[in-house]
């Protein structure tokens, strides 16, 4: 009788990863590596725990099939999508939340005073703007700079995950509140989220505060250093 339920589980354990495997048409995803890689697979099918993967298309290519955005109602009110910009292999990324009112002008992420505040963050850790990437969950500022509603996120974040794929980030920091929740669907306080990695589809993601709010509470700029040299030493950087 023993031998018989052994064998029973090894045959169900065995059919329920087959199952697995069919379902998700490939057993294992690599992030960088020497092997060949599939073709991406669709986003709005990406398990949150399947490894993010090579993409064939180029950051060029993602912008142009964003085009002239009308997926949302952000489109109505902004003057300038904002892509993104920096490096496109990157080790390092960081995800803001939305555009402000700089950033919806000039067209380029992180440019007024929280974005000065990041380049000085990036000069501290031994970067330049040149060799990291800078984007946000949103491409288009929300009214007066409101928070991102579900709707709006759901239209951009696909572009964001491409971006991504593209990029092959050894490390992405999630700067704020949304950005971090967004990305690794959680409701968790960025207080705690803060001062550790966690994965988001086999990459090492670091929430920490975004620098808007280090401009209203300066305090925190300790534990973002914390944070941030984390990050260096994941990515072997010396400040």
């Amino acid at each position: 009788m023993r031998d018989e339920l052994l064998d029973l589980t090894g045959a169900l354990k065995d059919h329920i990863l087959s199952e697995k495997e069919s379902r998700s048409g490939i057993s294992r995803l690599y992030l960088k590596g020497n092997l060949a890689m599939p073709s991406a697979i669709p986003v709005d099918t990406m398990p949150n725990n399947e490894t993010i993967h090579v993409s064939s298309l180029t950051l060029e290519d993602i912008r142009e099939e964003l085009g002239d955005c009308t997926r949302c109602k952000l489109h109505g009110g902004r003057l300038n999508i904002v892509f993104g910009e920096g490096n496109t292999r990157a080790d390092l990324v960081f995800v803001g939340e939305a555009p402000g009112r700089d950033e919806d002008r000039q067209g380029r992420p992180f440019v007024g005073r929280a974005g000065q505040l990041l380049t000085d963050i990036i000069k501290a850790m031994g970067l330049t703007r040149d060799e990291v990437y800078i984007c946000n969950i949103l491409k288009c500022r929300p009214p007066e700079n409101r928070n991102p509603e579900s709707d709006e996120i759901a239209a951009c974040e696909p572009f964001l995950v491409k971006q991504l794929q593209s990029i092959q980030p050894r490390v992405i920091c999630a700067l704020g509140k949304f950005a971090a929740q967004t990305l690794l669907k959680t409701d968790t306080a960025i207080s705690v989220l803060r001062g550790r990695f966690h994965s988001y589809h086999g990459i090492q993601l670091m929430p920490t505060y975004h620098p808007a709010y280090l401009l209203r509470n300066p305090g925190a700029k300790k534990q973002v250093w914390e944070d941030v040299q984390i990050i260096m030493k994941e990515i072997q950087k010396e400040p």
